[in-house]
């Protein structure tokens, strides 16, 4: 691939592939409430939205960049194959399937291009409101071009986490993002950790899927942390909205290393955190000292 694959054109049709994989889940959940649900090996359900959205992505992607293309709902390439990738499409055409069946909204289409372990394109479409999240970054420094907000219609707006040092200094809240379906004992100990190192108070917040990244993004909340397991289809995609947007997604471990991809035999992320304004002293903050 060359050092500057993405080109204006790349990623409009890539916001337009991903807001086409989002008309096909909205067909299905404007036309039922209920869902003829079959399960995969690992017990994570499987919905007609999965699949039709699945069929969009994987016939629209090779026109886009044609290179290998890891899915959800697609076999996984063994490992030796992919380990000779230098870049990949890495797509869950449906994230939050269980926040579909429950038809609360929260759920996305996710399409990122990864390029030497790092997520370096990325968009988050929600079906539900037909707003998209893109996030772009320098292939060799990883270092960010922009952050937009799509709502169809208007023009794209840049979106940027806040200042955490502003805040800090202020007193006010840092916001903290769970998930609708996987607290943890974990999150709670982390909780009281960071409770004595914030000068000001720490407020909670729950979201679905991708999303917790794209808020974070916008300037809305400030922490993610997961402390469950998740795939890698699950956060590439949003990762890269999030650091395009001056945030990070690192590794749950005191040195705070970036999340890569395609370093593992298995599909499955580490322990991680998505952090807001990377600028601030993470470190300090999550480790108590």
């Amino acid at each position: 691939m060359d050092n500057n694959p993405i080109s204006p054109a790349l990623i409009a049709d890539l916001v337009a592939l991903a807001r086409r994989a989002g008309e096909a889940i909205m067909a299905i959940y404007a036309q039922q409430d209920s869902y003829d649900i079959t399960h995969k090996a690992d017990e994570s359900p499987l919905t007609a939205a999965d699949m039709a959205a699945q069929r969009v992505i994987a016939a629209g992607l090779p026109a886009l960049l044609n290179v290998p293309i890891i899915s959800e709902e697609a076999q996984l390439p063994d490992f030796a194959e992919r380990q000779s990738w230098g870049s990949y499409w890495l797509v869950d055409p449906l994230d939050g399937t269980k926040e579909f069946i429950a038809r609360n909204g929260q759920f996305t289409v996710n399409i990122a291009l990864v390029h030497g372990g790092r997520s370096m394109l990325g968009v988050v479409h929600v079906p539900t409101t037909d707003i998209s999240y893109l996030g772009v970054l320098a292939a060799q420094q990883h270092e960010s071009l922009g952050a937009w907000k799509y709502t169809h219609g208007q023009t794209p707006q840049a979106i940027q986490v806040r200042d955490l040092n502003d805040r800090a200094a202020q007193g006010l809240p840092l916001t903290l993002l769970l998930s609708h379906r996987h607290g943890t004992q974990a999150t709670m100990e982390l909780l009281e950790v960071m409770k004595q190192q914030w000068p000001g108070p720490i407020e909670t917040s729950n979201a679905g899927s991708s999303l917790k990244f794209c808020v974070i993004a916008e300037g809305l909340a400030d922490f993610y942390p997961r402390l469950a397991p998740t795939s890698e289809w699950d956060t590439a995609a949003a990762q890269a909205v999030l650091e395009a947007a001056g945030g990070a997604v690192v590794e749950a471990t005191p040195t705070l290393p970036p999340l890569v991809y395609n370093s593992r035999e298995d599909i499955l992320n580490p322990h991680f955190y998505a952090l807001g304004d990377r600028r601030f002293a993470w470190a300090t903050l999550l480790n108590g000292r």
